[in-house]
């Protein structure tokens, strides 16, 4: 089932809140303890940024297509 984009732009940035909340949840020395890339705590600050900038690339790449194909 394919979702629509204006679930997709809600859904992501939630979903990537939802993990944010839980690893400081999780960890207990949560902002100052996430410079290392081995720990868990790296990566939940890492994704929730990522992902909302990939959706975002991609987007903007999909619209140039569009526009590009339509011009």
């Amino acid at each position: 089932m394919i979702r629509s984009l204006p679930t997709m732009t809600v859904l992501i940035p939630l979903v990537s809140l939802a993990g944010l909340l839980y690893s400081a949840s999780v960890e207990e020395g949560f902002p100052e303890g996430c410079t290392s890339a081995s720990s868990l705590c790296f990566y939940s600050l890492l994704l929730p940024v990522t992902v909302p900038v990939y959706v975002f690339f991609h987007l903007w790449t999909w619209m140039g297509l569009k526009l590009f194909r339509h011009n």
